[in-house]
Formats: structure tokens, C-alpha cells, sequence
């Protein structure tokens, strides 16, 4: 073969047909053996590089507002709060990133769910607490939580809704002991509560439970189905006692202001009434001691003239019948006046 019609630049390589012995069949190229063996480890290189790459990305990781993460190495906890925003940690399976949503509320419910109720199937022996009257009472309480040590919550505990629903169990049947049946139908039912929550939580955070209690609502408090009708027979009697007392206190609040300014102003009026005599006898004593002084000077003639004037404001309120010096008197004028005072 002549070397000009080789193929330029593989002086080692060879044209081949497609079939043998077809020399008009399109060219195949073929490498020589070490050449595509570089080649081929070349891009398994790369292969491994690119795959080396995305598991060291792998290691970020994103905790939304809501919500906060724990990483954990080998199991061990070693960023135990880690807050909203992007963040990295080793790739898996080194680092493990558990995310928890620190601002969602969770239920537990104590004496039975709603759904239960509605359909009859009661829990009485769930529901059931004693007073401190001895007297028995089926109350239905929620709690609600939420997570507040991510690393607490998740690897103190291993049932930490159970662990709620025991501690605020154990924490209402100590309050609700301690008050009688009366006090807790109706008026302390929200100092229960509270002291509940308070008394619940201490329990929790002694066991690291890692949960926040937000509030302890009590449902429903009803007396035993046996006893129902006589609770409400008290609770009608209680109600009608308020009632009246309430009117009571009404129509003590309308009268008493009343009879007090009565009395203030029969006080002012007797007041006045001792002044207005007492200047009136202060008065007639000044001028009785006048006129006595005025009589010791002259006792005839002002007697005379006090007997005259007493006359004059006394004669002419009175009946008068004058007889003359003789002494004869005509009683007929007596009876002519008597007659015609009796005619209509």
C-alpha cells in the first residue's frame, strides 16, 4: 500500500468497510487500547468529583421561621437549637438534621375526646375525679403545648405526649381534691385551671420533657348521669337563692338611701324648729322683762293697760252679752240667735 494514501496523523490505524471484503462501506474509527483506557478513567474522575460535590452540598440545609432544627452526630447532639435560616452541617451519614415546628400547638386531651362524647363512647373511669366533699365528678380537660427545648423533646422522652397528659392528670386530680363540688362547678374553676398549668409544668420541666404548656381549659364538669338530677335540683335552688338575694340587695340599695336622707332632713328640720323656738322664747323673755320693768314703775296704770289690751285680743273671739247696771238680761236675744244659727 502506498504510504500517501494512509490516513493523516494515525499512521497505525486502518480504514475498515462496514462488512468485510466491501471496500465502499463507511469508514470506522477505532482507538488504540491504551488511549481508551485514559479516556475512560478520565471520566470516571469526574464522575466521582461531580458526585463528591453534591454530597458535600448536601450538607445545607434550611429551618423556615417556624420551625427549629437538632443536628446530631453519630447520634450524638451536637448543635442542640439551631434557629430559622440556612445553615450547613456534615453530609449524611455523619450529620443528621431533625427539624421540629417550635410554634405549632399540640393537644392533649384528658377525660376523653369530643368526638367520644357525641357518639357515647364515655370513658368514665378516665373522666372521673374525686372532690374533697367525696363526691364524684367527670370533667373533661385540654391542654395545649408546644415544643420549647427541640434536643429535650426529642431524646429525654420517649412519649412526651403521654408524659403531658400524666402530668396535668396527676395535677387536676390534687386541685380538684382539694376544693368541694360546688366550688368547682361554679366558681373556681379558672384559679383550677391555672393552678393546673402552673403545677404541670413544674413536672415537665423536672423531667426535661422540653414542652412549654400554653393553657389548661376544663371543658366540661358533670356530675355522675345517677346524680344528675339532683345536682340540677341544687344547681335550680342556688340559682333562685342568688336570685333572691340579688333582689334583696336591690331593694335594700333603693331604700336605705332613701330612708337616710329622710331621716337627714326630719334631723334639719328639727334643727331649725329648736333654733326658730328658742330665739322665739329668747324674744318673748326679753320683752316680758321689759314689760316687767316697765310695770314696776307704774303698776296701776299698766295694769290697767294690759288688762285692756288682753281684753281687746280676747273679746273679739268670743260670744259676748252685755247686761246692763240693773242686772236684768232678756235671754230671748240668746235664743232668737241660737234659732236662726239652726235654720240652713
Amino acid at each position: 500500500m502506498n504510504p500517501a494514501e494512509q490516513p493523516h496523523g494515525h499512521p497505525h490505524g486502518h480504514w475498515h468497510g462496514l462488512g468485510h471484503g466491501h471496500s465502499h462501506g463507511l469508514p470506522s474509527f477505532s482507538l488504540p487500547r491504551p488511549q481508551w483506557n485514559r479516556l475512560r478513567e478520565g471520566g470516571r474522575g469526574r464522575w466521582l468529583m461531580a458526585a463528591l460535590a453534591v454530597w458535600v452540598a448536601s450538607g445545607l440545609y434550611i429551618v423556615s421561621a417556624d420551625q427549629q432544627a437538632v443536628v446530631t452526630r453519630f447520634g450524638a447532639v451536637v448543635e442542640p437549637r439551631v434557629m430559622p435560616g440556612i445553615h450547613y452541617a456534615l453530609p449524611w451519614p455523619v450529620d443528621s438534621v431533625t427539624k421540629l415546628k417550635v410554634r405549632q400547638y399540640q393537644r392533649a386531651v384528658i377525660g376523653g375526646e369530643a368526638p367520644d362524647a357525641v357518639l357515647g363512647r364515655l370513658q368514665p373511669l378516665a373522666s372521673q375525679f374525686l372532690t374533697g366533699d367525696q363526691n364524684i365528678l367527670h370533667l373533661r380537660v385540654v391542654a395545649q403545648y408546644s415544643v420549647a427545648v427541640p434536643a429535650d423533646y426529642l431524646y429525654r422522652s420517649a412519649g412526651v405526649a403521654q408524659l403531658t397528659a400524666a402530668a396535668v392528670e396527676s395535677e387536676l386530680a390534687r386541685r380538684v381534691a382539694r376544693r368541694t363540688v360546688d366550688s368547682v362547678l361554679t366558681t373556681e374553676k379558672m384559679a383550677i385551671q391555672e393552678e393546673v398549668r402552673a403545677g404541670a409544668q413544674k413536672v415537665l420541666n423536672g423531667y426535661s420533657a422540653g414542652v412549654q404548656l400554653a393553657s389548661v381549659n376544663i371543658e366540661s364538669a358533670t356530675p355522675p348521669p345517677e346524680a344528675a338530677d339532683a345536682f340540677r335540683d341544687v344547681a335550680s335552688a342556688r340559682a333562685d337563692s342568688a336570685r333572691i338575694v340579688n333582689e334583696a340587695q336591690g331593694y335594700a340599695n333603693d331604700v336605705i338611701p332613701k330612708a337616710r336622707g329622710e331621716a337627714r332632713q326630719m334631723l334639719e328640720a328639727a334643727a331649725a324648729y329648736r333654733l326658730r323656738k328658742a330665739n322665739e322664747a329668747a324674744g318673748d323673755a326679753a320683752r316680758f322683762t321689759q314689760v316687767a320693768a316697765e310695770y314696776s314703775r307704774a303698776p296701776e296704770v299698766n295694769g290697767r293697760r294690759l288688762y285692756a289690751e288682753a281684753m281687746e285680743e280676747i273679746l273679739p273671739r268670743i260670744k259676748k252679752l252685755i247686761a246692763g247696771s240693773g242686772g236684768h238680761l232678756d235671754l230671748t236675744i240668746i235664743r232668737k240667735a241660737d234659732e236662726s244659727k239652726a235654720k240652713p
